[in-house]
């Protein structure tokens, strides 16, 4: 059974786990007492107030609530406000999210904002106010490397999470969210480095990387290993490369892991020296400098990396069928660069 709670926690091994015992069924069924029909068909019927069988027809109950939205006025002379109810309840806070607001409009006096902000301080939980402000800097970080709402919101649940299950005690708030964004952008396949989360939240790489395999540990998540392909499509496109540049790539990659050319590297060292190749390749060059600026990784781990792939040149790239495809006329390794 799937639990609805998000990142549920991990269950203990069965080696921890004792005999299960019996334990007796709690569910209720409802049913109709006249006609016994299982699953029965009982509606609700507002417009009366009753529950009633839809098969036999027998009332069984009266007076019900309606919980359907009623489109009455409720509003005073500044508009039409149809609503009777407040904002949606926001999953990521705690409570029942049903205190009363004061207005901040009241004629222009500027009394109604103060007793706004005095009324906030003094109803706002402190947890509350810990939380919303973790939220603001995953949003503001999240926003300024592009990454899209569904991942802001991964990590925010994630956060959520660590906290309520006070998960990383002793750890830095800064390195919670670090390690939250890192992971659900693994989790949203659109993968980041740990180079590149540092640089955006300014935390060390040994922190992140400890709250990272402690979450790893204690919350089921849906990571997966971060491949080259995965971060081709965005280096090339921060390179300002032809999609047909970024295709052939992606090709270099799966063949040189099929091979093994370049065992033992790392993916970004991967996705960097096949760029290099492919660039010079279809006579779009870019220099190890930009590459390296692109990919965070240094000038000589892509010179490294590069040699491995001009020496089995022949074997990974097979031009005659690169001419069948578009801009593959006239291709010839003779414009790669000497290593």
């Amino acid at each position: 059974m799937t639990s609805n709670i998000p990142f549920p926690l991990r269950e203990p091994s069965q080696k921890d786990q004792g005999p299960q015992q019996f334990q007796p069924n709690l569910n209720v069924h409802v049913s109709c007492p006249d006609c016994r029909i299982i699953p029965p068909h009982i509606v609700e019927e507002f417009a009366s107030g009753d529950l009633v069988c839809g098969d036999c027809g027998l009332v069984l109950g009266d007076r019900i609530i309606d919980t359907r939205s009623e489109w009455r006025t409720f509003a005073n002379d500044e508009g039409d406000d149809p609503s009777r109810v407040g904002a949606a309840a926001n999953p990521l806070l705690d409570g029942n999210q049903l205190d009363t607001v004061i207005s901040r409009r009241d004629g222009g006096t500027g009394a109604a904002k103060d007793l706004n902000k005095v009324h906030g301080r003094a109803t706002a939980m402190k947890g509350e106010r810990n939380l919303v402000q973790a939220y603001k800097e995953i949003s503001a970080m999240c926003d300024s490397i592009s990454l899209s709402k569904i991942v802001s919101d991964t990590a925010k649940q994630l956060y959520k999470r660590v906290e309520d299950e006070k998960l990383l005690r002793g750890k830095s708030g800064d390195a919670i969210i670090a390690a939250c964004i890192f992971i659900a952008c693994r989790q949203e396949k659109v993968g980041r480095t740990f180079r590149e989360i540092c640089a955006l939240t300014r935390v060390p790489k040994k922190e992140i990387g400890r709250c990272y395999k402690s979450l790893q540990a204690k919350l089921q998540t849906n990571t997966t290993i971060m491949n080259s392909e995965d971060l081709m499509s965005r280096f090339c496109s921060n390179l300002q490369l032809p999609n047909y540049v970024q295709k052939a790539g992606v090709d270099l990659v799966k063949r040189a892991k099929e091979l093994g050319t370049l065992a033992g590297k790392s993916p970004i060292s991967v996705a960097a020296a096949c760029i290099y190749l492919v660039s010079y390749l279809y006579r779009t060059p870019k220099s190890t400098r930009d590459i390296a600026v692109v990919a965070g990784v240094s000038e000589v781990t892509i010179k490294s990396a590069y040699k491995s792939l001009y020496n089995e040149r022949e074997s990974l790239i097979d031009l005659d069928s690169l001419k069948d495809k578009p801009h593959g006329e006239n291709l010839s390794f003779d414009d790669l660069a000497f290593p």
